[in-house]
C-alpha cells in the first residue's frame, strides 16, 4: 500500500469503475479526496462510501467547472493530483453517427476534460500530477467507437502540451490508457447487458493476457503516475493486457 497521508487529490469521474476504485485506494492509503461524478445514483452510492466529499458536478458545462475550481479552492486549498477521468462513449458505425451524439462525446470527453484541466492546474502544487484517461481505442480503429477513439486521441494530444507547458512548475502531466476493463457498464454506458456481456467475451478472446482488466488494475497504474513515476511526463501508460501493443491473442500461444 502506498503511503499517501498528507496527500489530496481530485478526481473527476470518480463515483462508479475506474474512478472509483482510485479514489478507495487513495482513500485507504491516507489521501484526502474529492470525487465528482455526474449521475445522481452514482454520486449518491459514492456518497455513501466515500463521505461528504462526493460532488454533483458536469463536465460538460462550464459553469460546474468553475464551481468545483471553487469547491477545491476552498476545501482542500491546493491538490498533488488531479485525475480526469469523466467520459462517455456509444457504441455508433459511422452511418449512425449524428451531430448531436459527436457534440455530445466531444463535450465531455475532450471539451470538458481540456476546461477542467484549464481551472484545475493552477491549483496542484509545484511537483504535483495531473492524470487523463484515454482509451486504446484511440489507436485500435475498432469498429463502431469512430467518435469516441478521435475525442480520447485529442485528449491524449492535449496532455502532451500541457505537460510541456506545465514544467516550469514541475507538474507532470500523463495519461492512462485502459483497454477492456471490467467496470458496470464496460465502458458504454448506452450498450444493453446482453451487448455488455459480448463487449466482455470480446475483450477475453482476444486480450494477450487471456482476461480483461479490473478497475483496480487502472487505479494503481493512475496511483503511480502521480506519485512514484517522478522522472515521467508527457507519456501515455497503457493498462490494456498487451492488447495495444502488437502482442499475439491468447489462442496463438495456448499450450
Amino acid at each position: 500500500m502506498t503511503d499517501l497521508r498528507g496527500k489530496r487529490a481530485v478526481i473527476v469521474g470518480g463515483t462508479h469503475g475506474i474512478g472509483l476504485a482510485t479514489a478507495k485506494l487513495m482513500r485507504a492509503g491516507g489521501a484526502e479526496v474529492l470525487v465528482t461524478g455526474r449521475d445522481a445514483g452514482n454520486v449518491a452510492a459514492a456518497r455513501a462510501e466515500l463521505g461528504d466529499r462526493v460532488v454533483s458536478s458536469d463536465i460538460a458545462d462550464l459553469a460546474a467547472i468553475d464551481a468545483l475550481a471553487g469547491r477545491v479552492r476552498g476545501e482542500l486549498e491546493a491538490v498533488d493530483l488531479v485525475f480526469i477521468n469523466a467520459g462517455v462513449a456509444d457504441l455508433e458505425p459511422i452511418e449512425r453517427v449524428t451531430a448531436g451524439s459527436y457534440d455530445r462525446t466531444f463535450a465531455i470527453n475532450t471539451r470538458g476534460a481540456f476546461f477542467t484541466a484549464q481551472r484545475l492546474a493552477p491549483l496542484v502544487r509545484e511537483g504535483g500530477a495531473i492524470v487523463f484517461t484515454t482509451s486504446i481505442a484511440s489507436i485500435t480503429g475498432t469498429p463502431g467507437m469512430a467518435v469516441y477513439s478521435a475525442s480520447k486521441a485529442a485528449v491524449g494530444a492535449f496532455a502532451r502540451v500541457l505537460a510541456a507547458e506545465l514544467l516550469p512548475r514541475r507538474v507532470r502531466v500523463n495519461t492512462v490508457s485502459p483497454g477492456f476493463i471490467r467496470t458496470p457498464t464496460m465502458g458504454t454506458a448506452s450498450s444493453s447487458p446482453a451487448e455488455r456481456a459480448a463487449f466482455e467475451a470480446e475483450g477475453d478472446a482476444i486480450t494477450p493476457m487471456g482476461r480483461i482488466g479490473t478497475p483496480e488494475e487502472v487505479a494503481q497504474a493512475v496511483v503511480f503516475l502521480a506519485f512514484a513515476a517522478t522522472f515521467t511526463t508527457g507519456t501515455e501508460l497503457y493498462v490494456d493486457g498487451g492488447l495495444g501493443q502488437g502482442l499475439p491473442p491468447p489462442q496463438a500461444h495456448a499450450s
